[in-house]
């Protein structure tokens, strides 16, 4: 039998520039309590495969480093982190081959949430980002109606489920959806998980892109759950 793959190490990429931000944040210590600090260029020795590592945008020079670490891993997984949530640093990021965007001081469970979602490949931006990417995806769809789009079949979700994911993919965030259906936002987080797992997607763009499909196709809308 193939040995088991190894469980991703979590890498922050310490400032050497900046001794106030040298070390990871105290929620970051605490989310990954075996992840690891240092500073580049042995932190980019030592990545392996899957690894995760996070980038400051408080680090000098950041874009490159994350440029560096996709050239030299392209395996590897790159979480940028700000104080301050841009949507255009946001896109830069994601343009640099980052699979995370978020804030630097988030919760020890936003991170763990984040590590989780772009192990298994979804991207983590934020809400607003987001919908800014739905809107784009939708547009390309629009302009190109021919282009091909993978085989979905809705009637795999639930009502609830279509109606989660259907608000998710015009570009709501969780608690719009919450607002829109009268539902709370843990109940919209159990609705989308179910639906991404259903429907093998990983992230809200690639929903868009399931969805889109459906309806060029027009297939049926599942039945009402009794």
């Amino acid at each position: 039998m193939p040995s088991p793959m190894p469980s991703p190490m979590h890498f922050f990429l310490a400032s050497s520039e900046r001794p106030d931000t040298a070390l990871p944040p105290e929620r970051w210590m605490v989310a990954f309590p075996e992840g690891q600090w240092g500073f580049w260029p042995a932190l980019s020795r030592q990545v392996r495969p899957a690894d995760v590592v996070w980038v400051s945008v408080r680090t000098s020079d950041w874009s490159s480093k994350v440029s560096e670490l996709r050239r030299a891993h392209p395996a590897c997984h790159v979480v940028v982190m700000s104080p301050v949530l841009q949507d255009e640093e946001g896109l830069t990021a994601l343009n640099l081959g980052a699979r995370g965007y978020c804030h630097l001081l988030a919760s020890p469970d936003l991170l763990r949430e984040v590590a989780q979602l772009v192990a298994h490949g979804g991207l983590w931006i934020g809400p607003e980002l987001v919908q800014r990417l739905v809107a784009a995806t939708r547009n390309l769809l629009d302009r190109s109606p021919n282009a091909p789009l993978p085989q979905t079949d809705l009637s795999v979700l639930s009502e609830r489920e279509l109606q989660v994911a259907r608000a998710v993919a015009d570009g709501k965030s969780n608690r719009e959806v919450a607002e829109q259906l009268f539902i709370s936002e843990r109940t919209v987080k159990a609705h989308l998980g179910a639906a991404f797992e259903k429907l093998g997607v990983r992230d809200r763009v690639q929903l868009v892109l399931h969805l889109q499909r459906s309806a060029n196709a027009g297939l049926a809308a599942p039945r009402p759950t009794r």
